[in-house]
């Protein structure tokens, strides 16, 4: 397997021991830390492919000379509060890196950033997100996170003329409704996938998968892709539904006992696949549970604990390299967590748009249209309809 320096280190930093403020990971439960291990990274055909190199990721600090106006803001959209916070919280994380150095750096241009809680709720989301288009100080947008809500308030920020940059939201559907506001920051579902149904039954060699989805935008739109990579190993006869919120899967744990699969991948978040996992290992089931970006997060440890021991985790996003695991800590408090480089190469390239004078919301969104360069995680240049040109996938394992 090629792995890089920077894909060398663990994605979430889960050996720190958790806190009521649900900061950190969960434990193996006999004394072992369990952490998020970088495996491979993988192509469309779930085959390993180098990592790339981070020497000329984008500095957000950029030459010191930026001037712009007092009170020049961008915005972060996302859930702050709710069962999937920490999804939102990492990605706000890695903005506060990205703003420290940025306005240390350049005394004629101190950013602010204005932060909005959806809770991960559509509905929310879609009073939410009118307080950042009434905001004229904004003129850049990180997010919204989830699938969902992203779907819901994509046409009005669009007829906004905002930029919006989401480091997360994966359907691959949202890049198909005519938006010209939006760029995803990293591989869609329609990638994902096929990437990792490919790598699960030509690499790890399962013969047969259970697929269980949630009720989510993101969760039918990554089931459907990950039973097409699939193929025939994903049986049907085991395919379950759950809703989001759900803590009781009983029901589905026996009908996946029954059927003896090799895995179990549940497309959905932490708040219901850590439980899952739970029930799984406690009901008997000898399977491997795989989870993909939306539960791969250091809080599906802290909840789900020794029952997430051997778990494969799959993401469109890169482990943290080591400098900005350093400065995430130093300013958060915490280890960098999934979609926090997203974040930080995001809110990058927005800073790096303002500096060049790009202030106003219909020139900045320009700037990023054209806009081709290295960040942490990737090389980000989008086509027309905000998908990224290149973009690969992330393989872990919790031990």
């Amino acid at each position: 397997m090629v792995i890089s320096a920077a894909a060398a280190l663990v994605l979430s930093g889960c050996s720190d021991k958790s806190t009521d403020d649900g900061k950190a990971t969960g434990t193996e439960g006999n004394g072992g830390a369990l952490t998020i291990t970088p495996v491979a990274q993988v192509d469309t055909d779930g085959k390993e492919v180098p990592a790339a190199t981070t020497a000329k990721a984008a500095d957000p600090a950029g030459d010191g000379k930026a001037t712009c106006p007092a009170g020049t803001a961008i915005a972060f959209a996302g859930p702050r509060t709710g069962p999937n916070a920490q999804l939102g919280l990492n990605i706000e994380y890695g903005i506060k890196v990205s703003l420290k150095a940025h306005n240390d750096a350049n005394p004629g241009c101190k950013i602010e950033l204005k932060t909005f809680d959806t809770e991960g709720d559509p509905q929310k989301a879609t009073s939410v997100i009118p307080q950042i288009i009434n905001d004229q100080s904004i003129v850049g947008l990180v997010g919204p996170t989830f699938s969902g809500e992203t779907r819901a308030t994509g046409k009005i920020i669009s007829d906004a003329g905002l930029a919006a940059l989401t480091a997360s939201a994966t359907n691959a559907g949202l890049t198909k409704n005519g938006w010209t506001h939006f760029f995803r920051g990293l591989a869609n579902d329609d990638v994902q996938g096929p990437s990792v149904g490919k790598y699960l039954v030509n690499t790890a060699k399962y013969k047969k998968v259970c697929v269980v989805e949630d009720n989510s935008d993101y969760g039918t739109g990554l089931a459907k892709s990950i039973k097409e990579g699939l193929g025939a190993a994903a049986d049907p006869s085991c395919a379950a539904a759950i809703k989001a919120g759900d803590k009781d899967f009983s029901a589905t744990v026996t009908k996946i006992k029954g059927a003896n699969p090799d895995a179990i991948f549940f497309a959905g978040y932490y708040a219901e696949g850590a439980p899952f996992a739970a029930q799984l290992k406690s009901g008997g089931v000898k399977a491997t549970f795989v989870g993909p970006d939306g539960v791969n997060d250091p809080q599906f440890i802290r909840q789900a604990g020794s029952a997430a021991k051997g778990a494969t985790l799959t993401c469109p996003c890169g482990p943290a390299p080591e400098k900005f695991t350093k400065d995430y800590q130093a300013i958060n408090n915490e280890a960098p967590g999934v979609y926090s480089v997203e974040g930080y190469d995001l809110s990058t390239i927005l800073f790096k748009g303002i500096d060049s004078g790009k202030q106003t919301r219909a020139d900045l969104l320009a700037f990023v249209k054209s806009y081709s360069g290295d960040g942490l995680a990737r090389n980000y240049k989008w086509s027309p309809d905000g998908e990224l040109e290149k973009a690969l996938i992330w393989i872990y394992t919790v031990k």
